[in-house]
């Protein structure tokens, strides 16, 4: 457990940002997604985001939630995987967007906490060729590996700011290998117990392990539909929720 509880509660705004694609778009949302376009014309408030209005009322507090999709389609590419956080945030770091996208330089002037996560193909994971490759997009547990190293070490360049990662979103079952669901838990688990450390400005929220609930696969109750490994409503119901008081506990390091 993180120590060094921190009191928010002034007039002063909290910034935080959550990057994330469809899966993320669910939670935020409760399980009620809504199609892009009338979001875009008729904006509205999230679950999350009244969810926080309403926590501001009780609790004397000023956090201030908003969300965006990372990296977009255009530039970039629809990818939010590890080579592609370590591409924007480590290699092309600097005070200037890269395709488009925002760099730590950029986001951490902006936002005290930066929420990112992976999309389920995160968990495809293909098996070793013993030839770890920091600047490979292939998705291999070496690969990852370094990937996530050099994304703590940036991290840890900005000790005033803090970072809640999602341990990755799962697969259901007819959509990857138990080769690949393997590699993925054993990844999982290793971001969890050996890079995960105590003390610093980084904070993991079990989304995986929400997903699963110990098995290998996103649970079909837990999912879309048994072909598709988004969230489905009832799910995304239950654990918005617990995304926000996750936040809270990130907040005052609880």
């Amino acid at each position: 457990m993180k120590n060094n509880l921190q009191n928010t509660s002034s007039d002063k705004m909290y910034k935080i940002i959550f990057l994330h694609h469809s899966t993320g778009q669910l939670i935020v949302n409760a399980g009620n997604e809504t199609n892009r376009i009338i979001r875009y014309l008729f904006p509205q408030k999230t679950y999350v985001s009244q969810y926080f209005s309403d926590f501001n009322s009780i609790n004397g507090t000023n956090y201030d939630f908003t969300e965006q999709f990372f990296p977009k389609n255009n530039p970039y590419g629809w990818n939010n995987y590890p080579y592609d956080y370590y591409n924007i945030w480590v290699k092309n770091a600097g005070d200037q967007t890269y395709l488009d996208e925002p760099t730590l330089e950029i986001l951490t002037k902006q936002y005290e906490l930066i929420i990112f996560k992976h999309c389920f193909p995160v968990s495809n994971i293909d098996e070793d060729i013993n030839k770890p490759d920091i600047n490979s997009a292939d998705k291999t547990l070496e690969n990852y590996k370094l990937q996530y190293l050099a994304l703590k070490q940036k991290l840890h360049e900005f000790p005033n700011n803090k970072f809640l990662i999602w341990t990755g979103a799962s697969q259901v079952m007819a959509n990857t290998t138990i080769e690949q669901a393997l590699r993925a838990k054993t990844f999982f688990e290793w971001v969890k117990n050996d890079w995960n450390i105590d003390n610093d400005n980084i904070f993991l929220w079990d989304f995986y392990a929400l997903e699963t609930e110990g098995d290998l696969f996103l649970k079909n109750e837990n999912a879309s539909n048994t072909y598709d490994s988004h969230p489905g409503k009832s799910f995304a119901k239950k654990v918005a929720p617990l995304f926000c008081q996750k936040i809270i506990d990130v907040i005052q390091h609880k």
